[in-house]
């Protein structure tokens, strides 16, 4: 049968069993103010079923470039029958010029730049070649996301997910783009910076096309393919959560505290680590309360602030943590406000609510939450604390979701995965990456109340079979003290953020562990990750590449030679701010370049590849006789200096010199001609070397883990450790 009579049958019966729905339109490419007449469209390769789809349902006729290994497949051969093709070895220097001859012809030509299948359900290896072959034609660029194939009997990611018979599939056709020619002086160069740029558009890709939702529909879409059995979440108590429990808590307690306070309203949730936690940020969110997180570290004055700020009037906390963690008096002292327990909640539970559960919410969950935007307030953090009063973080769903599919474009969490996550759910880091990633990316979790138990969690990591391990530098610092060898051999990322990591750290987990620390930056406002490194894409002293989806701005400090002060603006950053001096009302963000934009108070480089180093903060920057001196270079001598030993500087006001530097550090034997040796080594100048060193026996700490530098400062202007 002719390929014009089996296209409109095969897209018929592909729609009726797959229900495939196609995103998007290829219409005439237009860039740079003319149509574009040579067209590579690249796409996603998740299973043998590829080609057939993009055959009948790609609205365009182009010459497929195929892997002479998938072209062998019978599935794959069934699509090619309908299309013209062309198979090579993507690993030959010499396979590409054919595509280069097709596009210079002004045939679309339609590529695979993975060269095959996926084994991990992310993105795999990306060649060089396609991205050649536009870059030596000038060809638009339309990325394809193909969706739900993967999850079928044709894919190759078993163990994933559990796989459908028939899976919905969706294919989204992108904006097209175009990749610049590289300025490199060897031909390799050029061509490596063509394929790290085509890595970027198909990760860019993967998380554009990524759907916008709210975070109790993103739990729904996990629920429904990984199945209301899998297992998915565990805590201390030793409870493991299936998705249909998650459920089942989700909706009650959210509708039992839906109860304490009015639609629009913010709730203060005083809880440690727990699934339960968890379920109520989702739960209260689909009855259109926002769960204001506060940190149960900062004491009553810091809680009653952040309360204020927020507006918030009731509280739920929970007697076993009141009582374990010895909040009594704290929880008292937040009198006026209505403290509930957790313990009560579901004794509020009228039989009308479990009737409603079990016989209606259950059966039709989706057509409840139906009022709840992406863009409404998902959640309220609260800044560090760590340089001025804590400041109300709104997040949105749509913020909260965008970090989470960015990060994902770019690293593989898998179903196979479990992460172990010891930061505090009032920590974005924690929140987001810790507990919310998972819940609606279907991989496990085991959630330990606190980050501070270094020879309990290295036990806890062996015994739960853990792959991903999050944390601050200060506490993988301390973890790889007292963890034995093997207890973290079947660790596959470990991830850090919140504080610089330090060399002695990186060095300690690669020697001891075999373990490369995957550094990471962000900020609460930015729900939290900017960028990151990966296993595709790591550069040692940065901290990665920024996420797909964030635009950076980097505007020039008067008195700092390289780099300057990082801007952002994204699908992930924040509402806006609680302040205090408006409580209640928020601050939406703006910075120097306009509305819309957060200015991080960073100061970063940004290398040829995109790569950013974090040179310091704005106002961790000591101005001594008018000479801007890096507290973070101080830091870093006196690490090389003193590698075993915790350090960091602050300032002081000095009458003459308008500040001095002071370091803190818990060697007792550290003095200033080993830091000038430290200085001397890396060429640092003598204005780096602190005036004054403070021996302590630890550094201040904040609950997040993070160093409490308003503690640091005030210690140093009073001259004590």
């Amino acid at each position: 049968m002719p390929a014009k009579l089996l296209k409109p049958i095969g897209r018929v019966l592909l729609r009726v069993l797959f229900r495939v729905r196609v995103v998007g339109r290829l219409a005439p490419i237009q860039l740079d103010g003319r149509v574009a007449e040579r067209l590579l469209i690249i796409a996603n390769h998740e299973s043998f079923l590829d080609g057939v789809i993009l055959a009948l349902f790609l609205p365009a006729d182009p010459v497929f470039v195929v892997h002479t290994y998938v072209a062998e497949n019978r599935w794959f051969r069934l699509g090619l029958r309908l299309v013209d093709y062309l198979t090579l070895d993507p690993t030959s220097p010499l396979a590409m010029r054919q595509v280069v001859r097709l596009l210079e012809s002004g045939r679309p030509v339609l590529v695979f730049p993975e060269g095959r299948i996926t084994t991990t359900g992310s993105l795999m290896k990306v060649y060089d070649g396609p991205a050649f072959a536009a870059v030596k034609t000038g060809a638009a660029i339309v990325p394809v996301r193909l969706d739900g194939t993967g999850r079928s009997y044709f894919g190759r990611v078993a163990g994933r997910h559990p796989r459908r018979l028939l899976p919905r599939i969706t294919v989204t056709i992108l904006p097209a783009t175009r990749l610049s020619p590289s300025t490199a002086a060897s031909p390799r160069h050029r061509r490596r910076a063509a394929g790290e740029g085509m890595r970027r558009i198909m990760q860019a890709m993967i998380f554009a096309s990524e759907t916008k939702q709210t975070l109790y529909t993103g739990l729904l879409d996990a629920l429904r393919v990984q199945g209301r059995r899998r297992l998915v979440a565990e805590d201390v108590r030793g409870i493991e959560y299936s998705y249909g429990r998650l459920l089942m808590e989700t909706l009650l307690l959210g509708r039992v505290a839906a109860r304490l306070c009015e639609p629009g309203e913010g709730i203060g949730l005083l809880l440690p680590n727990l699934v339960a936690t968890v379920t109520l940020v989702i739960g209260l969110g689909v009855f259109r309360r926002v769960p204001a997180m506060l940190n149960y570290t900062a004491g009553p004055e810091g809680l009653k602030h952040a309360c204020r700020v927020a507006r918030i009037r009731t509280v739920i906390t929970s007697r076993a943590f009141v009582e374990t963690a010895r909040l009594k008096a704290t929880v008292a002292a937040l009198d006026p406000m209505r403290v509930c327990y957790l313990e009560d909640l579901i004794a509020l539970a009228r039989p009308l609510d479990k009737l409603w559960l079990l016989g209606y919410a259950l059966w039709l969950p989706r057509t409840l939450g139906r009022d709840v935007a992406p863009e409404d307030p998902a959640v309220v953090l609260f800044t560090s604390g760590s340089e001025a009063k804590p400041k109300g973080v709104v997040l949105s769903h749509r913020a909260l979701l965008s970090n989470i599919a960015q990060v994902r474009a770019v690293i593989d969490f898998g179903a196979e995965d479990k992460i172990f996550n010891a930061l505090p759910v009032f920590h974005s880091f924690g929140l987001t990456i810790g507990a919310l990633l998972p819940l609606v990316t279907g991989t496990r979790i085991f959630i330990y109340p606190s980050p501070l138990h270094y020879r309990v969690i290295p036990e806890l990591v062996y015994d739960r079979g853990c792959t991903v391990l999050l944390g601050t530098p200060t506490f993988l610092q301390n973890y790889a003290r007292f963890a034995h060898p093997y207890d973290f051999h079947r660790l596959r990322y470990v991830i850090a953020g919140a504080e610089r990591l330090a060399e002695p750290v990186r060095v300690a987990w690669f020697e001891r562990f075999g373990i490369r620390v995957l550094e990471g930056y962000g900020a609460t406002e930015t729900a939290p990750v900017l960028a990151i490194n990966t296993p595709m894409a790591y550069r040692g002293g940065t901290v990665g590449q920024l996420l797909p989806g964030i635009e950076a701005r980097i505007e020039p400090i008067p008195g700092i030679e390289h780099g300057g002060e990082l801007h952002v603006r994204g699908p992930n950053l924040m509402s806006g701010y609680y302040r205090d001096a408006a409580p209640g009302v928020l601050d939406p963000p703006c910075s120097g370049l306009g509305s819309g934009w957060y200015d991080t108070g960073d100061i970063v480089e940004l290398d040829e590849e995109g790569f950013v180093k974090i040179t310091g903060r704005l106002k961790r920057f000591a101005k001594i006789a008018g000479e801007m001196v890096s507290l973070e270079v101080v830091e870093h001598i006196a690490a090389l200096a003193s590698p075993g030993a915790q350090h960091a500087a602050s300032v002081k006001t000095d009458a003459r010199r308008g500040e001095l530097i002071v370091l803190f550090s818990t060697d007792a034997d550290l003095t200033r001609e080993r830091l000038q040796d430290g200085a001397r080594e890396i060429g640092e100048p003598e204005i780096a070397i602190p005036r004054q060193i403070v021996h302590v026996a630890a550094l201040p700490l904040l609950g997040s883990g993070k160093l409490d530098h308003v503690a640091l400062r005030r210690m140093a202007e009073e001259g004590a450790g």
